[in-house]
């Protein structure tokens, strides 16, 4: 009897946890986009958008950022506000950054991904439990970077026309 009631509970844990992984890997996407950038360039966009944010870690090298667990509490309830849930006590979040360098089609290009973990504690009894997020801070944060890197390629093409009509005065 004993045999099977053990045999029954790890069946259901077994199952739960299943259920678990199964949802991660249906419903959550991690946000990433490929930039025709090199790495360096992609790098220092990434940098200059993560400025605001309190960096716990940054190696170049292996093209991660990691940030420290940021207060958001009061981000979480004013998404939430016109929803049916209640007010959270608190709320918290990191960030993971990857950048990645590659070809496509013989051109370099550099692939950033962005991972948010959000941690809301409804109340002290409960304690912090992680939630998926809704995204879109990532994508903003992808959409900044595509920016920077626009931004600074036209820059150089007008400084490109500039030193090739400069030349041609001369």
């Amino acid at each position: 009897m004993n045999k099977l009631l053990l045999l029954s509970l790890f069946l259901i844990s077994s199952c739960t946890s299943y259920e678990h992984f199964k949802r991660i890997t249906e419903e959550f996407d991690v946000p990433a986009k490929v930039y025709k950038a090199d790495f360096t360039q992609t790098w220092q966009a990434v940098i200059q958008v993560m400025k605001k944010f309190d960096i716990s870690y940054q190696n170049q090298e292996a093209g991660k950022i990691k940030t420290r667990w940021m207060d958001n509490t009061l981000q979480v309830n004013f998404t939430d506000s016109f929803g049916s849930k209640d007010a959270v006590k608190a709320a918290e979040m990191m960030m993971v950054i990857n950048v990645a360098q590659g070809f496509s089609y013989g051109r370099k290009v550099t692939k950033v991904t962005i991972f948010k973990r959000q941690r809301i504690e409804h109340d002290f009894l409960q304690g912090w439990k992680e939630t998926p997020t809704d995204g879109i801070q990532e994508k903003t944060l992808l959409y900044r970077i595509q920016r920077i890197i626009q931004n600074d390629n036209e820059l150089r093409k007008i400084d490109k026309a500039k030193e090739k009509e400069q030349l041609e005065t001369f």
